[in-house]
């Protein structure tokens, strides 16, 4: 599999190219399989899909919550989600027909069953998406798990990728990529900072970067190639018209195949290259030249934060607890909740920590509560 020959450094000239399914298909298995048959005609490695166990993903308020949206599938958002969530059986169907089609295909794990899930269907490798980048008992139990895994960084300073590359050492881990991301959908050229690809690589040198992009077209991700980036991830749909909020920023066919094209032409045994020669060798003018443009270090960027405070995980009440109590590890799941508690970041810093107030289950842990 090329992703291991990369994973492994025992290719310098090929870029694997994973077309982000997620839940583009509409919740109709039909749709998905068309889905993976264009993307393997326009020439990916890989397909890939969201996979979550609702109630360990989100708190019961989360779920119930109305949703009222033109994109809504459902009159809560748990009605919603649940209409775009495939099956165990559905999965397999479509792991088969990827098979068939001698196509990779995987899931972004967005919690710990959905973790065990992907691991039992024997997936070749497993993503690990921006909203748990800084989930870390997830992420170092998918670094026991024997899998690759590609972790995007979206949302995310370089203090939580910093102890993600930790968590890898402690596992003794080196088949593992961090994607560069910016999780905004659509990101302005001006928000890219593809220029962070170089520095991430320069920062860890074992380790393979990628680049997972939400921007419009495809001139910004060749970019992020030429910059040295050998895993590539774009959302894939067959309309950018279709209802949903991930259509817009997704390549229809033409466009990812027009990708693909472009990215087998470049000689990638002669880079990274500057951004200079990008642009010139380019030439796509004022958005390349804002996309390329160094920002500063890696943070998370206002663009983003709609999107952290939507889907980004909070520490919640396993259990109930009540005022006085000195927590434990066992007290404590992350969720995406509503309304937002403590960052998953903290888990581990909470540990023996007494809380000044009770708590019910499933209800979000916030600052006021923990005597830090």
């Amino acid at each position: 599999m090329l992703l291991l020959d990369i994973l492994e450094k025992k290719t310098d000239d090929g870029v694997y190219i994973i077309a982000e399914i997620g839940q583009n298909h509409q919740g109709r298995l039909e749709v998905a399989k068309k889905m993976i048959l264009k993307a393997k005609e326009a020439g990916c490695h890989c397909v890939k899909f969201q996979k979550s166990n609702l109630p360990a993903k989100f708190t019961r308020s989360a779920l119930a919550r109305d949703y009222v949206s033109e994109n809504a599938w459902g009159k809560t958002y748990g009605e919603h989600k649940e209409y775009l969530e495939f099956s165990k059986e559905q999965y397999q169907e479509l792991q088969a027909y990827s098979q068939e089609l001698n196509l990779d295909f995987t899931a972004s794990a967005m919690d710990e069953l959905s973790l065990d899930f992907l691991a039992d269907l024997k997936v070749p490798f497993i993503k690990i998406g921006s909203g748990d980048a800084n989930n870390f008992p997830l992420i170092k139990k998918a670094s026991g798990l024997g899998l690759p895994l590609v972790i995007s960084t979206g949302m995310q300073t370089l203090q939580t990728v910093d102890k993600i590359v930790s968590i890898m050492e402690d596992a003794g881990k080196s088949d593992y990529a961090l994607m560069h991301c910016v999780s905004a959908y659509p990101t302005p050229p001006k928000d890219c900072n593809l220029r962070l690809i170089s520095r991430l690589k320069q920062r860890f040198t074992n380790v393979v970067i990628g680049y997972s992009g939400h921007e419009l077209g495809v001139a910004i991700t060749q970019a992020a190639v030429l910059l040295g980036a050998r895993i590539v991830e774009r959302h894939f749909t067959l309309d950018k018209n279709q209802k949903g909020s991930d259509h817009r920023c997704s390549l229809e066919p033409l466009q990812l195949k027009s990708l693909i094209v472009a990215i087998e032409s470049f000689k990638l045994q002669k880079l990274p290259l500057e951004a200079h020669e990008i642009i010139a060798m380019l030439g796509n003018g004022q958005e390349l030249e804002e996309a390329l443009r160094y920002t500063g270090e890696k943070e998370i960027f206002p663009c983003e934060l709609p999107c952290r405070n939507k889907l980004g995980k909070s520490l919640v009440a396993a259990r109930s607890l009540h005022k006085g109590q000195m927590l434990q590890l066992k007290d404590v799941a992350i969720k995406v909740s509503e309304p937002n508690g403590l960052t998953a970041e903290t888990y581990f810093d909470i540990v023996g920590k007494q809380l000044t107030y009770s708590v019910s289950e499933d209800e979000p842990i916030t600052g006021n509560m923990v005597q830090f």
